[in-house]
């Protein structure tokens, strides 16, 4: 049976209020577990302002007569380093808020196009989960597989992370 308490209203509210969004702690990264997160449509105004903001001005992403004319692959093309970012946010923002520690390495395979318009998600299985010298800490290695709405695997990456533990400091 569970127990309700009254909270009454005042300063010391916050104490008695769970917060949501707080992220996976080491153990919860057992080796074999996979989870995906939401999805999120990559639109033009963000390629557009992600061209802009890292200096990307390559003729793919800035020159729609030359994509429509000359270009091999037809569209609206995503950076690869875009369809990175964003993926890499909706992890982070579904299980690393307050437990992630420091990134520390990935590898990162292209497998395919992305474009304007599309949502992608990712998927997620832990494949290296261990605990470090230091105390209240582990090292965690996934592979983040990033799937576009028709199911197809445009971008794989595999992070190496620090994340907290539950009795850490």
């Amino acid at each position: 049976m569970s127990q309700t308490r009254e909270i009454r209203p005042g300063a010391d509210d916050a104490r008695h209020v769970e917060t949501v969004g707080i992220g996976m702690y080491f153990e919860d990264f057992r080796v074999g577990r996979r989870f995906r997160t939401v999805g999120r449509t990559i639109t033009e105004t963000e390629i557009t302002n992600f061209v802009c903001l890292t200096g990307m001005l390559e003729v793919l992403f800035t020159d729609l007569d030359y994509v429509e004319k000359e270009a091999l692959i037809k569209g609206r093309l995503a950076p690869g380093a875009l369809v990175y970012s964003i993926a890499e946010g909706l992890v982070i923002q579904s299980t690393l808020q307050r437990t992630g520690l420091a990134f520390l390495k990935m590898e990162l395979d292209i497998a395919g196009p992305t474009f304007a318009g599309d949502t992608i998600h990712v998927d997620v299985e832990v494949v290296e989960a261990r605990p470090t010298s230091k105390p209240g800490r582990g090292i965690v290695k996934t592979v983040n597989k990033v799937i576009n709405q028709h199911g197809a695997t445009v971008l794989t990456y595999t992070p190496v992370r620090m994340i907290r533990m539950r009795d850490g400091n």
